[in-house]
């Protein structure tokens, strides 16, 4: 089934609810289970609504969204991410294509890195010890941000959502 009119109702939802995960993370450094499962749950709404094939598409999103929650899941292993981040990414994954999974991953980690030497030069001019904490959420949510802006600009171009 394909609802453009409700497809771009879920693709809006989702955007609120990073721009929320960015301001309390930034805030508080976590991010929300509560959230991170409304972002997974919707994602098969989302599927049926923009039409997408069971077989393979969502399943091979699924296979992704796995295989990016245990690489990063690694990271968490390393104290280097946080596990809502690695929730968040991998949540994340069941929304886009492998291709623009691919895609947010670049786009997060360039955010990251750059959100990274600000708070280390913030930390670094407060003269505070130890290791800065870094909201990554604010990266993660930025380029899945950044993926739902080019595909709603891409849907006044006549381009389709993706799929």
């Amino acid at each position: 089934m394909m609802n453009v009119g409700f497809t771009f109702g879920l693709l809006g939802v989702l955007a609120a609810i990073l721009v929320w995960i960015a301001v309390f993370d930034i805030r508080t450094y976590t991010i929300s289970d509560h959230l991170n499962a409304a972002i997974a749950l919707m994602a098969p709404l989302y599927w049926w609504a923009a039409g997408v094939p069971l077989w393979p598409n969502a399943a091979m999103q699924v296979g992704v969204a796995v295989l990016v929650f245990l690489f990063f899941a690694g990271a968490f292993y390393l104290n280097v991410m946080g596990g809502g981040d690695v929730k968040l990414a991998g949540a994340l994954a069941l929304w886009f294509t492998p291709y623009d999974t691919l895609r947010l991953i670049v786009i997060m980690s360039i955010v990251g890195g750059l959100l990274t030497l600000v708070v280390l030069g913030i930390h670094r001019a407060r003269r505070k010890e130890g290791r800065p904490e870094v909201p990554y959420g604010v990266a993660i949510a930025a380029g899945a941000l950044w993926l739902l802006a080019q595909r709603f600009l891409n849907q006044f171009a006549g381009l389709s959502l993706g799929y």
